[in-house]
């Protein structure tokens, strides 16, 4: 139930009504306080003066063109002419009811579009490390929630598995199966990338090999082809156990790395330069862009071919829109990857769009984030000052939560605390950052991310299975409730008003690709179930009418919370 665009329509309507454009925008908006109403249209005041009338008086003649009969109790006209929207009670039960007989909650259905999107994005022969963090989980929440809403997404997961470092590490992988003389299980991807390099640089036989694997590797040679496939395959087994880990919905049938556009790239340098895009410059094939100026303010120069032949990754980036939009047919591209590299993006679209490659009716949106930083304000890092493995970071949150769940539940079994640990552990971890604005930086802090109060996971989880024991008590199953839902208590109707904006917040994020939205709608939530859950009994109800209509708010809480936990791809748990 989308009850923003139901009302905006409405206003809209009695807009016109009243002597505005067919095209009036009426504002309409999720009130910050209850005195307010529960939505308002904030629209007024800039109708008004482009039809030179008072507001307040125009906003008077909407509200008398405004036809909200069963669907708000009253409407006011507050300050120069804001109108308040107060919605009716037996309106949101109705809604409420139809939303806990729907499988997902009453959601509309959307036009649906192709959606490409393009995250997590590691290295081959290198182990993820915390810096894929957060490309990995907030594009996957962007990911689960649009699938949720119906449209068809497509997971590109442009790992790093083309470039000269290649010849270097086939050759190295070669030398170690001749040692071992049968294949080897790489368990240390990284101490694996550190000795081929020392190799490289020590070794001039080695390096001369490595650099004639790489020619190899480029011209199509087929052993070469296969060691390569050894060492993407080896690292992308272990890059699958990090994302089911992180409960990610990623799989190896998701990788299109760099090497996918490499055969595209000499026929777009060309096409390039037939179109007169890209010209010659001190040996190499250069596209020089008017949108962006050096220091000298001459037209900026950006290199697509080096002089020695060899791609860059603006190259690839051409390529891979290219793709994106005649090959997956996308309708809508999305790139989650850090704020560094925003400038260098907008400069292969601008490219991307001179040269035709994809219209300007596809959206290339590149929804940057900010870094994850220590509490000393800098980059996280281990003590030594070394890069941190995701998979280590991941245990260590494991263990945090173990230690926590203990000490309250002391008797559990060792299975069961286990598993809750690493349901509360790596929740914490992925809620700590996808309750923060993508677009700036953040602090990494233990303590905060596993506390038990505010705007945390195991808050959040703690709050779920709380409405669950609400049903265990009363020994009813959720699909037992029978009898009508209705509201009488104000908290009753403020629950239900939010429950039934789950929609208005997962269309928000659909559209702006911030989880942060949905993180603090559920705390919201958790919030008000709390303050209905005090001040409204549900099992003590005076009769039991009252008694099956709480338990079915309290139903349609749970089944809320959960839906959402999902699209951030937080698992949940029954008991804590």
């Amino acid at each position: 139930m989308n009850i923003q665009a139901l009302l905006s329509a409405k206003v809209s309507q009695a807009m016109i009504a009243a002597g505005a454009a067919s095209d009036c925008e009426p504002q309409v908006r999720q009130s910050a306080k209850p005195q307010f109403g529960d939505y308002q249209a904030n629209g007024i005041m800039a109708i008004a003066k482009k039809l030179g009338r008072a507001p307040r008086q125009f906003a008077e003649q909407v509200v008398a063109n405004l036809d909200l009969n069963g669907i708000a109790a009253k409407t006011e006209i507050a300050g120069p002419g804001f109108i308040n929207i107060f919605l009716d009670p037996s309106w949101l039960a109705t809604q409420a009811s139809l939303a806990l007989d729907s499988d997902k909650l009453s959601i509309s259905g959307v036009a649906p579009q192709r959606i490409v999107i393009d995250y997590s994005a590691p290295n081959v022969a290198k182990e993820m490390h915390v810096g894929h963090l957060r490309s990995t989980i907030i594009g996957d929440a962007a990911a689960r929630t649009l699938e949720y809403l119906g449209h068809t997404v497509i997971r590109a997961n442009h790992i790093g598995d083309w470039g000269t470092q290649f010849g270097m590490l086939i050759a190295f992988l070669e030398k170690k199966q001749q040692e071992q003389n049968s294949d080897i299980a790489l368990s240390d991807l990284e101490a694996f990338y550190r000795e081929a390099k020392q190799l490289y640089d020590q070794d001039e036989a080695f390096a001369e090999r490595a650099r004639s694997y790489v020619v190899k590797l480029q011209g199509g040679d087929q052993y070469c082809a296969e060691m390569w496939k050894k060492l993407v395959d080896i690292t992308m087994a272990q890059n699958q156990f990090n994302y089911n880990r992180l409960n990610v919905s990623l799989t190896r049938d998701d990788v299109m790395g760099e090497s996918l556009y490499n055969p595209m790239l000499p026929g777009i340098v060309a096409d390039l330069q037939q179109k007169g895009l890209a010209v010659e410059s001190e040996g190499a094939i250069v596209v020089f862009l008017d949108e962006y100026k050096n220091k000298e303010g001459e037209p900026m120069g950006v290199i697509i071919r080096k002089k020695d032949g060899g791609y860059l990754y603006t190259t690839t980036d051409i390529a891979c829109a290219k793709y994106r939009y005649e090959t997956l047919k996308a309708d809508r591209v999305l790139y989650y990857i850090d704020s560094r590299q925003h400038q260098h993006l907008m400069q292969a679209w601008t490219i991307v769009r001179k040269a035709g490659y994809v219209p300007e009716s596809i959206p290339l949106e590149h929804h940057m984030f900010g870094m994850m930083l220590g509490k000393d304000g800098r980059p996280f890092k281990t003590r030594a000052g070394g890069t941190i493995k995701l998979a280590d970071l991941l245990d260590e949150a494991h263990e945090r939560a173990l230690t926590l769940v203990k000490s309250k539940n002391p008797e559990m079994d060792p299975e069961e605390l286990n598993a809750l640990a690493e349901v509360i552990g790596i929740g914490a971890v992925k809620y700590a950052d996808l309750s923060k604005n993508r677009t700036t930086d953040y602090i990494f802090d233990w303590d905060n991310m596993l506390a038990f109060e505010g705007n945390t996971a195991p808050y959040l989880l703690y709050a779920y299975t709380r409405v669950l024991s609400v049903f265990r008590k009363a020994e009813v199953d959720e699909q037992s409730l029978t009898g009508e839902l209705f509201l009488t208590e104000s908290r009753e109707a403020a629950l239900a008003t939010r429950l039934l904006q789950f929609e208005e917040t997962l269309l928000q994020v659909a559209r702006e690709g911030t989880p942060h939205v949905m993180c603090a709608y559920l705390y919201d939530l958790a919030g008000l179930f709390s303050g209905f859950y005090e001040h409204c009994p549900i099992l003590a109800a005076e009769d039991n009418q009252t008694r099956q209509s709480r338990l079915k708010l309290a139903s349609l809480t749970a089944r809320t919370l959960k839906a959402g936990l999902d699209t951030l791809g937080i698992n949940t748990v029954e008991r804590m």
